[in-house]
Formats: structure tokens, sequence, C-alpha cells
């Protein structure tokens, strides 16, 4: 919010807290001082920061997502934290899953060890995390079935696009802001849909990957 922003501006320019106290006639301001302060900002929206804002960070920086490899490492280690038995094998089909992200890699390592522990399976090995993936309905790319069935109705209903988001939205029976949000970021990163002026567009990889040549006519 904007009141808020120019608050901020004079805590990282000056290191002072200006606080509206009172009322109407009795309102005034009092200035804290403030202790010098390193502030760290992220997100995932960058052009929806106010130009005032951005720019008064000092420095910024674009991250790239994890690596499978990167995400191993973050699953063998907090898998020891939690008490986990796992090989680095299974470590790293985790870590292939995990959509470059370590919020999800552990996620999946809790899910992974409540399906071994239902087994009786421990140490979690490769073939142990397979299964339990199988299971789950997630894939070697980290697809699920509602990412599946995005990708499917774009190409069974809209012959592979161009198709608007409140189309796709209405066939999938799903809300708008859960398909901008949460289903399609993933896809575009992996170049699965493309997203153009007149809508989102399956990628010929994803036409691989459902197992459709660019010769078939879909019905």
């Amino acid at each position: 919010a904007k009141p808020i922003e120019e608050v901020l501006y004079s805590a990282m320019e000056d290191f002072k807290l200006p606080v509206v106290a009172g009322s109407k006639k009795s309102a005034h301001t009092i200035t804290i001082n403030l202790q010098p302060f390193t502030l760290i900002g992220a997100t995932t929206r960058y052009g929806l920061i106010s130009p005032p804002l951005r720019d008064r960070f000092g420095m910024i920086f674009h991250l790239e997502l994890y690596t499978p490899s990167e995400l191993k490492q973050i699953v063998v280690k907090d898998a020891e934290m939690l008490g986990i038995k796992i090989d680095k094998d299974a470590a790293l089909e985790i870590g292939k899953r995990a959509r470059g992200t370590p919020r999800i890699a552990i996620q999946l390592l809790k899910r992974v060890r409540d399906y071994c522990n239902v087994n009786g399976a421990e140490p979690i090995t490769k073939e142990e995390a397979l299964d339990a993936f199988k299971n789950l309905n997630i894939d070697e790319f980290g697809l699920n079935d509602i990412d599946r069935k995005y990708i499917s109705t774009l190409m069974k209903n809209f012959h592979g696009g161009p198709a608007g988001i409140e189309a796709i939205s209405s066939a999938m029976g799903e809300d708008k802001g859960t398909v901008e949000e949460i289903i399609e970021p993933y896809l575009i990163k992996i170049n699965f849909i493309i997203r153009t002026p007149k809508g989102r567009i399956v990628t010929p990889i994803a036409k691989e990957y459902l197992g459709i040549k660019e010769d078939d006519v879909l019905f």
C-alpha cells in the first residue's frame, strides 16, 4: 500500500520512522530514530513494485530456480534433521520433481516418507521413492494431475490454442486465479505452454509429452 511505502522511504534513506499520533486537530508526527539496518525484499512479481520503492534498493538480483542436484543436497540435509533415512539416488528423484523450489522438495520428502512408513520401507531408496511418486501421480517433470488436466484441456478443447485464460478456466472448472498463479507459471518455465497476445498455446515439447505428433488431428 502506498502509505506504507512512503513510511519505508524515510526508514530506508534516513533511518527515521515517522509515526502519526492522535487524530484530527491533535494529530502530530513523532519521529523514531532507527538503528542502521539492512532491508531485504523478495518477490515473484517484480513489475508490480512501484518504481520509487524499487529504486531505493541498492542492489537487485534475479534468482534462478535450484537445479535437481542442488535440491538433492537440500533434501539429504533436511532428511538428516528430520531423522529420515534416505539414499542419495532417492533424494535426487525428489529434487527432479521439486520444480526448482526447496519448499516443494521438503514437502515431497515428507510425503515420500509417509508413503514409505505405511509400507514399512526404510531407508528410502530410489525404487521406493519412484513407487511413492507413482501413487502420488507426480511424474518425472514434477507435474501432477491438475497440470496434466490443463495441458490436455488446451489440446482437446482448443486444439492446442491459442485460448484465453477465461475459456481455459471455464473448461477446467477451476478458478482463474488458480490457473494463472498456481498452474501456469511452472508450465511456462519448462516451456510446455507460451502466452501470446491471442492466448495460451501448447508447445511441441508438451505435445511430445502427451504423445501427440505434429500431424495428428484432434477431435
